[in-house]
C-alpha cells in the first residue's frame, strides 16, 4: 500500500472541545459523527453553580488552564461545549477568554443553539432537558432574550448531586425519546434537547420522523457550529436536518 497520498489525522480541521468533568456523550457523539479529517480534543472544566457570584473570576481561571491544554495540540478552533454554562456566563466574555487563551476562533454551546435555530428559521419552540424547572427556567430567559420562546419546557430534574449528575449521560435513547415527546406542543415550530451529556443522537432522526418538524440537540448544534466554522460543511446524515441540510 503506497502511503505517498495519506494525509496526517485532522488535516481538514482538529477542534477543542471543553466540557465539564462529568461528560461522557459529547466526546462519543462527536467522534461518531466527525467527517473524514476531522478529530476531536477533549479537556475539562469544573461546573460552577453560581458562575455569577464572583463575576466569572473562577470560571475564567478555569477556562484559562482548560483552553491552556487544548493550545498544546495546536486545535483551529474552541468549542465550549456545555449548554447551562454557556447560557449562564456573556458570550463576549466566554468567547473572548476562548480566543484570548488559545489563539484561534471560539464558540459556545448557547451560542451554537442560537445559530441553528436561525439557520431553521424557527422561534418557537419546545425545550426537552434532564435538569431541574429551575435550571429549564434560565435556559428558557436566556432564549426568550434572544428572541427565542419556549413555549413549553420539561425536565428529568437529575442537575441536583453529583450523583444525580452521573445518572444523565445514563438515561437511555427510549427514555429521550418518550420526555421529548411528552414536552412537545402543536405551536413549537422545533424541539431543542438540551445538555450536552444527554444521550440524544439515536432519538434525533425518530423524533423528526414523529413530529414532523426540526429536532436540535446541544451536541448536534454545537458540532454543527464548529464544522461550519472551520468551513466544512459536509452533511451529515442520520442525525437530524440541520446536519443534514445546512
Amino acid at each position: 500500500m503506497s502511503l505517498e497520498n495519506i494525509r496526517p489525522d485532522g488535516w481538514r480541521g482538529r477542534i477543542g472541545v471543553i466540557v465539564p468533568p462529568s461528560n461522557t456523550v459529547n466526546e462519543t457523539e462527536f467522534n461518531r459523527l466527525k467527517p473524514d479529517g476531522v478529530t476531536f480534543h477533549f479537556t475539562r472544566s469544573p461546573l460552577h453553580p453560581n458562575p455569577a457570584g464572583d463575576d466569572f473570576a473562577e470560571m475564567m481561571r478555569d477556562l484559562d488552564r482548560a483552553c491552556g491544554d487544548l493550545t498544546s495540540c495546536a486545535v483551529d478552533l474552541v468549542a465550549y461545549g456545555c449548554t447551562a454554562g454557556s447560557m449562564a456566563c456573556p458570550a463576549d466574555r466566554l468567547l473572548g477568554k476562548l480566543r484570548e487563551v488559545s489563539g484561534v476562533e471560539g464558540i459556545s454551546t448557547a451560542g451554537a443553539i442560537l445559530a441553528a435555530l436561525e439557520a431553521l428559521s424557527v422561534e418557537r419552540i419546545a425545550m426537552a432537558t434532564p435538569y431541574t424547572e429551575e435550571t429549564n427556567a434560565h435556559e428558557a430567559h436566556f432564549l426568550a432574550e434572544h428572541g427565542i420562546e419556549v413555549v413549553a419546557a420539561s425536565g428529568l430534574g437529575l442537575n441536583t448531586s453529583l450523583e444525580n449528575i452521573q445518572r444523565i449521560s445514563r438515561v437511555a435513547p427510549k427514555a429521550v425519546f418518550d420526555h421529548a415527546i411528552a414536552v412537545d406542543r402543536p405551536e413549537a415550530e422545533a424541539l431543542l434537547i438540551c445538555c450536552t451529556d444527554f444521550n440524544t443522537l439515536d432519538a434525533v432522526e425518530p423524533l423528526e420522523e414523529a413530529l414532523g418538524k426540526p429536532v436540535i440537540t446541544s451536541n448536534t448544534a454545537t458540532l454543527w457550529a464548529a464544522l461550519r466554522a472551520l468551513g466544512i460543511g459536509d452533511a451529515i446524515p442520520g442525525c437530524g436536518r440541520l446536519l443534514r441540510e445546512f
